[in-house]
């Protein structure tokens, strides 16, 4: 995770949330810690235990209205005990005048207020996004990323067994490039992985014997994405006669990425194989299995009842010899 700043954050949501500074950049290099964000009104009711004040601050018409109706020296009491711990920034919304108590209180601490014209609902919807982006765990796969079908195929495997060009024939196929080498891989909520290539690299590709290349210029920009989810892992590997591969499909053993589990593919190649057209029949097999259609299952399904009449069948014929005296 890469540090923020509250001056980074002022930059990135002056435009979208209006931001407008009250008092001042006090507390722009200060550095949030927390991708939540917290309504101190318990803790302007005098509540502090729990007080998560290493948040981005945010006051809405409920707290700023229970400030209005105290007098000036209530407003300072209430508000002591708050501005006393190092938050990074206050925010308020619907176009809300801070108190001048407040502004005087957060000027002496160094810390800076923000003003939105938006509601807070939006405020919150919009800047938490931002922060569940900021705060997202990540990690960097040697690999390549993409989108097949519209389902997200991460290829990864040693180094130089193919999985560029691999890639490269799937975008000629009219598949899309996401990533290619290094690939991004951020956890958002519910669990969802999302790839996406470096900033350096972009849709560039490396081509062993041929060099770089650039994806976007080639083949136009249908054939690239800037991002996209991950939902199934195509492990590469050489062929080996003493390992058994699984060759029906009842058996699944997903990976773990970011403590996510996802479908793990272990795919043998060797010479002569079709690795291209393999990949798209993995990545509508994950299609059809998202529809609640398991191909696997469904034929062990129907290999167990036709075994069932077959036995009943020959059940019923030993019954009836069984009642022949002639």
């Amino acid at each position: 995770m890469e540090n923020l700043t509250v001056g980074a954050l002022y930059n990135a949501m002056q435009r979208p949330l209006a931001l407008e500074i009250v008092n001042g950049t006090y507390s722009f290099r200060k550095v949030i810690k927390e991708g939540e964000l917290h309504r101190p009104g318990l803790a302007l009711s005098g509540f502090i235990k729990v007080f998560t004040y290493d948040r981005v601050q945010i006051l809405g018409n409920t707290e700023l209205r229970f400030l209005e109706d105290m007098t000036a020296e209530e407003r300072l009491r209430a508000l002591k005990p708050v501005l006393n711990f190092d938050m990074p920034c206050l925010i308020t919304t619907d176009n809300n005048q801070a108190p001048p108590e407040l502004v005087e209180l957060a000027n002496k601490r160094g810390v800076s207020i923000f003003r939105s014209p938006k509601n807070t609902s939006t405020v919150t919807h919009v800047l938490g996004e931002f922060l569940d982006e900021k705060f997202a765990p990540k990690i960097t796969v040697h690999g390549s990323l993409v989108d097949v079908y519209g389902i997200g195929v991460l290829f990864t495997g040693r180094s130089g067994i193919g999985k560029s060009e691999i890639t490269l024939d799937l975008v000629e196929r009219g598949h899309r490039l996401v990533a290619d080498d290094v690939v991004v891989i951020s956890r958002k909520t519910a669990g969802i992985l999302l790839g996406q290539g470096t900033e350096l690299l972009q849709h560039h590709m490396e081509i062993r014997g041929l060099g770089i290349i650039d994806v976007r210029s080639m083949f136009g920009i249908r054939a690239v994405r800037a991002q996209k989810r991950i939902e199934v892992e195509v492990h590469l590997e050489e062929w080996d006669n003493k390992v058994d591969y699984e060759r029906v499909g009842l058996v699944e053993q997903p990976t773990q990425i970011l403590e996510v589990d996802i479908p793990y593919v272990r795919l043998p190649i060797f010479p002569g194989k079709n690795i291209t057209v393999i990949a798209e029949v993995i990545a509508l097999n994950q299609l059809l299995k998202i529809a609640g259609t398991h191909p696997a299952r469904e034929f062990n399904e129907r290999l167990v009842r036709k075994i069932q009449e077959k036995t009943e069948d020959h059940l019923e014929l030993e019954r009836y010899l069984q009642r022949d005296f002639e």
